[in-house]
């Protein structure tokens, strides 16, 4: 709980979640070809847990996206509602590119609980809550502002466990998760996992340090950092990767 607790309690501004230093980017490389899924199956339904987050696509996809995301970043939720379902069915579905998702708690604390929820599932459902969370972020972000100023009080003293449950009913995410087939027994339980809550925070901390993120999204192919925040931006990377 230690790590937690180096994590903000309060309820941050939520804009400035965007910037990144991106890397040099890579030459323009051959179109790859395709890859089948295996017979009766889809690569977007070929999902797994990693040691860093979850993945999506072809294991042996050539080109490899990675991004680290917060689920409470508007940047983050444009780029999701922009380019979820191309990414989906015209890249990963083509076995070309695979892609991973990365919990990045750069708002401290209030990251958590849709963090802890999202993962709350079988992997096969994670990327469908993702995305429906990225579709619904205006509603939580707008609850959590709205928090009363006597709750964020009790913030700063509660257990971390509670304060974390406390933000997730604010924001309307226990009722978000039992939408989605989570009982409510099985979401408040999850809002426990402090194993979970100190990976992430780990991860969190050891990225920013080290230099591979400076802001979410932060997007990486194969490897490097991509100059990209949009699909806009996003789409043109992959191509000249080869997608």
């Amino acid at each position: 709980m230690k790590s937690l607790a180096s994590l903000a309690m309060l309820p941050l501004a939520l804009a400035a979640c965007s910037k990144q230093d991106a890397g040099t980017p890579a030459a323009p490389a051959s179109p790859v070809a395709a890859v089948a899924a295996p017979a009766g199956q889809s690569w977007t339904d070929t999902v797994s847990r990693t040691a860093e987050g979850t993945i999506v696509g072809n294991p042996n996809a050539p080109i490899k996206l990675v991004e680290y995301g917060s689920r409470l970043c508007p940047a983050c939720g444009a780029l999701a509602r922009e380019g979820y379902e191309p990414l989906m069915n015209t890249y990963v579905k083509s076995g070309k590119v695979s892609f991973e998702y990365r919990e990045f708690l750069i708002h401290g604390a209030p990251d958590v609980p849709p963090a802890l929820l999202g993962n709350c599932t079988d992997p096969a459902a994670f990327f469908p809550i993702l995305e429906q969370m990225y579709q619904a972020q205006q509603g939580f972000n707008d609850k959590l502002q709205a928090m009363p100023p006597a709750m964020q009080q009790q913030l700063q003293t509660a257990k971390p466990v509670d304060a974390i449950r406390m933000m997730a009913e604010q924001m309307g995410l226990i009722d978000f998760a039992k939408q989605r087939g989570i009982p409510e027994a099985k979401a408040r339980a999850c809002l426990g996992d402090m194993t979970q809550i100190d990976r992430w925070t780990k991860q969190t901390q050891d990225k920013g340090a080290d230099g591979t993120v400076s802001g979410t999204p932060t997007l990486i192919i194969n490897g490097k950092k991509a100059d990209a925040l949009s699909w806009s931006q996003l789409e043109p990377l992959l191509k000249a990767a080869g997608a």
